[in-house]
């Protein structure tokens, strides 16, 4: 805990340098590099880099949404999904660019952004080598190589 208030990163991934406050989230993020997924939902046998994205994804079989928007009554399978979605109601962006202020909904949507101005391109392309600043647009990007046309 103390870490958050230091600032101190001790734990470095040994393939792009980024540091942790702690050991679990270092390996968590190695995976990115490595693919590991070694969470497999019983239901469909997806595999997930994380127990909890493999416990929230295994919602989608029993079909659970316990939490509610207080808003429109939309329901949510995780509490962080239904925040998430409160948010369009009130028009809080809580996530700023440190670079250039621009506002996100999501912490994930402005690391995402924050790698337009830092260059950062941490997905790879498993066939041909060549990095993405998002997961989507390598996921794109290596339809290239099967052929795959998956729009119509």
């Amino acid at each position: 805990h103390e870490r958050i208030h230091t600032g101190e990163k001790p734990y470095v991934c040994k393939q792009c340098g980024k540091a942790f406050t702690r050991p679990g989230f270092c390996k968590e993020h190695e995976r990115i590099h490595t693919g590991e997924k070694p969470y497999v939902c019983k239901q469909c046998g997806k595999a997930f880099k994380t127990w909890g994205y493999c416990k929230q994804h295994e919602k989608i079989h029993t079909g659970e949404k316990p939490y509610v928007c207080k808003q429109c009554g939309k329901a949510f399978n995780t509490r962080a999904n239904c925040k998430v979605h409160e948010r369009i109601h009130t028009g809080e962006k809580p996530y700023a660019c440190k670079k250039c202020g621009k506002a996100f909904t999501r912490p994930g949507r402005c690391k995402e952004h924050e790698r337009i101005h830092s260059g950062e391109k941490p997905y790879v392309c498993k066939q041909c080598g060549k990095a993405f600043n998002t997961r989507a647009n390598c996921k794109v990007h290596e339809k290239t190589h099967t052929g795959e046309k998956p729009y119509v």
